[in-house]
Formats: C-alpha cells, sequence, structure tokens
C-alpha cells in the first residue's frame, strides 16, 4: 500500500481510555522502551494478538526511523483506539529540515532498510504529515484486526 497524501484525524493528545503517549530521548535504547510500552498499553486493551504484534512491530520501525534519520533530541510515539478493532499509531520526531529521505531498496544481505516496506504490507493506510505537536515529521498507520 502506498502512502496516503492526507491524513486521517490524528490522535487526541489527552483521552487516556483510549490513547497513550510516550515521549523518549532520540537514543537506540528508546526503541526497546517504545516497544515494551505500546505492548503493555495495547495487551491491556485486549486487542488480538497478531494486531498487537503487528502494532509492536511498527512502532518499533517507526521509532528506529526517528532516532536514525531524524534530527532532534526526542520522539513522540502514540497509540489509539480509533474504532472497533482499529489502531492508529503515530510517531512524532523533531526535524524540521523538511528533508524527505529517499526510498531504499535494501539488497539480500543488508542488516536495514526495510521499516517502511513492513509498514506498506501490515498497515490499513499509512502517511506522513507535519506533526502540530513537534513541528517534525509525524509518521502514522491505521492497523485493523
Amino acid at each position: 500500500m502506498s502512502p496516503h497524501t492526507t491524513s486521517p484525524q490524528p490522535l487526541d493528545t489527552w483521552s487516556p481510555d483510549r490513547t497513550h503517549w510516550l515521549e523518549l530521548p532520540a537514543h537506540r535504547s528508546s526503541v526497546s522502551l517504545a516497544r515494551r510500552s505500546m505492548d503493555a498499553r495495547l495487551t491491556a486493551w485486549r486487542l488480538p494478538g497478531e494486531l498487537c504484534a503487528d502494532a509492536v512491530l511498527l512502532v518499533s520501525e517507526l521509532a528506529t526511523n526517528a532516532v536514525r534519520h531524524a534530527l532532534g533530541t526526542r520522539f513522540l510515539c502514540g497509540v489509539g483506539l480509533v474504532g472497533v478493532g482499529c489502531l492508529r499509531l503515530e510517531v512524532h520526531d523533531q526535524d524540521r529540515s523538511g528533508r524527505v529521505l529517499p526510498r531504499c531498496e535494501p539488497g539480500p544481505d543488508d542488516e536495514g532498510g526495510r521499516g517502511l516496506l513492513l509498514v506498506e504490507q501490515l498497515a490499513q493506510s499509512w502517511g506522513v504529515d507535519r506533526s502540530r505537536l513537534t513541528g517534525g515529521n509525524a509518521v502514522w498507520v491505521t492497523l485493523t484486526a
């Protein structure tokens, strides 16, 4: 699935029963924190196992991109219930440069470069917007059970 140019309604910034936000430093160790925190929240919401696994994988990939490629010291991860069996994930960075990373075509021996390929395969829809929270990029994904 290709990225959409317009985002559905962004996540609420405060609705603890339906959304979960996490602010982390832009360090490699933060990716595992984001993964564990999202897994705990999704498990508490009692969502189907496959949906939780896909969401945790995509949060991990998007958080990794925010740490590796964005200019900034912090990033935000958000997840929200936006319908029955439907999740929206968001990762916001602080990169205000406006640069767009080129599409990566990883080789069979490359250790990285497959994150957005996973997003395309697993997401119902996804895209990139300007973040209303950080001024950087907001990558969003919708997943359904």
